[in-house]
C-alpha cells in the first residue's frame, strides 16, 4: 500500500501529476479541484496523500495499479467518504470534486443542491443522493471547525472537537444542524477559547435569538 509520495512535481496533464520519487516516477491522478494548484508548482517538491486501488480494464478480465493523490490527509478521507455514495466511483468522484473539498462538505451539511449539481458527474438526483447519504458525516471536514486538519487527529485540537461537539449537543436539543454549526462559529467567533463544551453550548443558546 502507497498512501505517501514525495517528489519532484514533472507535469500535470489531464488530471494526472507525475511525481518523481528518487530514479522512480508515479502518475497520480488529481481530483479536478487540484488540477489549476498544480499546474503552479511544476519542479516543486511536494507531497500527496494517496490511495493505491486495482483498476478493473477490459470489463474486468484485468486490473491496473492506480494511485489518486491528495493535497492533505484530511481530503483523502473525504474523497473515501465521497467515494460511499452509490455510483461514484473513483474516476467520477475526480471529476466532480471541483472545488475546494470544505465547500462541498458545507454544501452537502446545508443541503445546497444547487451547489451539488452544478459540479461536473452530479445531477440533482446525484445531489439529493449525496445530501442524504453525507449530511450526517462531513462536520469534520468543514472549514469553519478546521476541515484542513484530519479527523483523526482531532484529539490533537481540543478546541475543534469543542466545536463538533456542541453541534452534536444542539442537534440533540432540537436544532437544525446548519443552525447549530452557524451558532457554535458565531460563539467560538465570540469566545475564541470555550471553556467547555457546556459553556460553548450556553453561548451559542444566548445567539440564538440575535
Amino acid at each position: 500500500m502507497i498512501s505517501r509520495l514525495r517528489g519532484t512535481l514533472e507535469s500535470v496533464e489531464e488530471g494526472i501529476a507525475v511525481l518523481a520519487c528518487g530514479d522512480l516516477a508515479y502518475e497520480v491522478m488529481v481530483p479536478a479541484c487540484e488540477v489549476q494548484r498544480l499546474e503552479g508548482r511544476i519542479g516543486d517538491t511536494i507531497t500527496l496523500h494517496t490511495i493505491h486501488l486495482l483498476e478493473g480494464v477490459s470489463q474486468g478480465a484485468s486490473y491496473r495499479p492506480r494511485l489518486f493523490g491528495f493535497a492533505s490527509i484530511a481530503d483523502r478521507e473525504f474523497f473515501e467518504l465521497f467515494t460511499g455514495v452509490r455510483g461514484f466511483g473513483p474516476r467520477k468522484a475526480l471529476r466532480a470534486l471541483a472545488i475546494p473539498f470544505p465547500r462541498i462538505a458545507e454544501a452537502i451539511a446545508t443541503g445546497d443542491l444547487g451547489l451539488l449539481s452544478s459540479l461536473p458527474e452530479i445531477g440533482r438526483k446525484s445531489a439529493q443522493n449525496i445530501v442524504a447519504e453525507l449530511a450526517e458525516s462531513v462536520d469534520g471536514y468543514l472549514a469553519s471547525v478546521g476541515a484542513s486538519t484530519p479527523r483523526a487527529g482531532a484529539a490533537a485540537d481540543p478546541n475543534r472537537q469543542m466545536a463538533l461537539d456542541a453541534i452534536e449537543v444542539l442537534v440533540q436539543l432540537g436544532e437544525p444542524r446548519p443552525t447549530a454549526r452557524d451558532l457554535v462559529d458565531r460563539a467560538v467567533a465570540v469566545e475564541p477559547v470555550p471553556i467547555s463544551v457546556e459553556a460553548t453550548v450556553t453561548a451559542a443558546l444566548r445567539l440564538r435569538g440575535r
